[in-house]
């Protein structure tokens, strides 16, 4: 009987044993369970963070993309306004050079036919001059060869009359002579 109860008691032992194991096989299950749904718990909070992230990101990426967008379009609009007021200026600008081309090209036309109507004012006031000079060198040479005629007659006849009034003399100083 001892044995009967030293072996009931071992039985009691074990079975306690194996309760103990049980309840304890219970409780790390139920433990484990609890870590895997607090895991489970994080590793969606991770997710659910990360996803928020991940959207705050995107939201981030998608503004500065409108952003840069806006930038292209403005810096765009502002090339275009520039080029345009360029073409503009370049085009007021070959309109004044052509404009300043017309009044050169009239200037120097205007002044090419002064000129050659002054030359030939100046060429036809030359030849008036020459021929002006040339009938007053013959009318000078005419009246020297007047003037040269009229001092040889006026010496000749001077010359005649000192003769004669030589002449003069000496009779009368014959005659008084004679007297």
């Amino acid at each position: 009987m001892a044995r009967a109860k030293k072996m009931e008691i071992e039985q009691e032992d074990r079975s306690s044993e194996v309760r103990d194991l049980q309840r304890a096989v219970v409780e790390l299950r139920a433990e484990l369970e609890r870590m895997q749904v607090a895991r489970e718990d994080d590793v969606q909070a991770a997710k659910r963070d990360a996803n928020q992230e991940i959207d705050q990101f995107k939201a981030n990426i998608t503004a500065l993309r409108d952003e840069l967008e806006r930038a292209h379009i403005q810096r765009e609009q502002e090339v275009q306004r520039v080029l345009a007021n360029s073409q503009g200026e370049i085009h007021q600008l070959r309109e004044t050079a052509q404009n300043l081309r017309s009044v050169l090209e009239t200037t120097r036309m205007e002044t090419e036919t002064r000129v050659q109507a002054a030359h030939a004012a100046s060429a036809n006031e030359i030849e008036q001059l020459k021929a002006m000079s040339a009938a007053l060198r013959e009318q000078l040479e005419l009246a020297q060869f007047n003037k040269e005629n009229a001092l040889q007659i006026e010496q000749q006849e001077a010359r005649g009359e000192i003769v004669q009034l030589q002449e003069t003399i000496t009779a009368m100083r014959k005659e008084m002579e004679q007297h």
